[in-house]
């Protein structure tokens, strides 16, 4: 058995070495025939392992169970592959390439380990930042419609209460018209309808107009045309004082219109 004269740690000096072994007739095998088949297989084995957990964990396109299964039956052929590459790597000696392939297989296994904490770590707080911003938004535009409903409420409510306001307005103003006769002013009032800001606002003008009828002070005395008897009909309850007969309905007028200048 050929021993190496450099460690494995030092790796230009020591792929010189295999590769002038191997090139070498007279020393027995080829150790590139395992080097390089072997590390082929432990790195296609490795990244189907990593491609496995990732769907496994990570994903979730594939059953954690399954994955586990998956991974425990590639983890001998990915110690085999590294065991060829480390057999050929040390030139055919066994403990050496033993101790090698426990050294590699530890480093990957802890690579592996720390690769997917932290994959799953930024995986969570990927999904919580998009959450908090989905949050976010959904707040955002709950807000900003909270805030045009509120808007177009106000609107519908201005209009409404100007409408109403508007009726009761021309009511007034019907029956302060309708009692002119008797206070002697007469009342109106028209709404204005304003847009500012996009919101109509309702706004109303009140005119007072004096209005002068005359009234007359007292009623005027009448004649009975039965006994010629003068006398005030209301007064008397519309019946003569002297005959007992009902005051026409002429002479009634006539005793309310006032008197001439």
């Amino acid at each position: 058995m050929t021993q190496s004269e450099y460690r494995a740690r030092q790796v230009r000096a020591k792929t010189n070495e295999v590769y002038e072994y191997d090139r070498d007739d007279e020393k027995p095998g080829k150790p590139l025939h395992l080097l390089i088949p072997g590390g082929i297989l432990a790195l296609a084995a490795l990244a189907v392992i990593v491609f496995i957990g990732y769907q496994a964990f990570v994903e979730e396109n594939l059953s954690q169970d399954l994955g586990i299964t998956l991974m425990l039956i590639l983890s001998p052929v990915y110690v085999g592959g590294v065991f060829l590459f480390s057999y050929g790597y040390e030139l055919y000696n066994l403990p050496r390439a033993l101790r090698l392939t426990a050294i590699i297989v530890f480093v990957t296994l802890a690579s592996v380990v720390i690769v997917a904490v932290l994959i799953v770590v930024l995986g969570n707080m990927k999904g919580g930042g998009s959450s908090s911003s989905s949050r976010s938004s959904s707040s955002k535009s709950s807000s900003s419609f909270s805030k045009s409903s509120g808007s177009a409420k106000a609107s519908v409510g201005d209009a409404f209460a100007g409408a109403v306001g508007g009726a009761g307005l021309s009511k007034k103003g019907s029956s302060g018209s309708s009692g002119s006769s008797s206070s002697g002013g007469y009342y109106s009032s028209n709404p204005i309808f304003i847009n500012s800001g996009g919101r109509t606002r309702v706004e109303t003008r009140e005119v007072t107009k004096e209005v002068v009828k005359e009234v007359p002070k007292e009623p005027m005395p009448i004649t009975c045309p039965f006994c010629s008897r003068s006398y005030v009909p209301i007064e008397q309850k519309y019946v003569c004082p002297s005959c007992g007969a009902a005051t026409p309905k002429e002479l009634i007028e006539e005793s309310q219109l006032p008197k001439a200048p």
